[in-house]
């Protein structure tokens, strides 16, 4: 279990280290109300660049959610009945999880690939290159893939042996 709480260790890193975009995030925003509102003189960039740090905020911080369990979730059928039920339902949300995100994975690459390749930029007055969004997006979701792969090993086990301990990383 050694591997898993590794992924957790750098999900964790990751996830503190991307949750400062949001107060580059905030300062942008009030900067922008200041200038618009105070002095009557909005910028070209502080819309688009709000955009982009909380896009790839939303996007990077999301292996962390699912660690710390803060994703939606429909509990009905959950706590309600053995532990191996709960770790078979588990199992099976986070085999869907996987699934999508590998093709979310997938997909992320190649919007990433061709924006790099082709220089791509937004249709802004400033032209700013849209590689770094499309790569914070193929980052993010790989990040949520490997972490969900460890949550179903985690869910196997825990049908097979649902008394064992499967430590997770402290994500505090």
């Amino acid at each position: 279990m050694g591997l898993l709480a590794w992924v957790d260790r750098i999900n964790i890193w990751i996830g503190k280290v991307v949750s400062y975009l949001i107060w580059f995030g905030i300062a942008i925003i009030v900067l922008e109300v200041l200038l618009r509102y105070v002095f009557n003189s909005p910028t070209v960039w502080g819309p688009g660049y709000t955009q982009r740090i909380f896009g790839s905020y939303f996007i990077l911080i999301g292996a962390y959610t699912l660690i710390r369990g803060g994703h939606v979730r429909v509990d009905l059928l959950l706590n309600t009945r053995s532990p191996r039920w709960n770790a078979l339902l588990d199992l099976l949300n986070y085999v869907v999880l996987v699934i999508w995100v590998a093709a979310l994975t997938y997909e992320g690459w190649y919007y990433f690939e061709e924006a790099w390749m082709f220089n791509e930029t937004d249709d802004s007055a400033l032209r700013h290159p849209m590689w770094p969004v499309k790569l914070a997006l193929f980052v993010g979701v790989l990040m949520i893939a490997i972490q969900g792969v460890v949550e179903i090993i985690r869910s196997a086990v825990l049908v097979v042996r649902p008394g064992i301990d499967v430590k997770r990383v402290d994500a505090a």
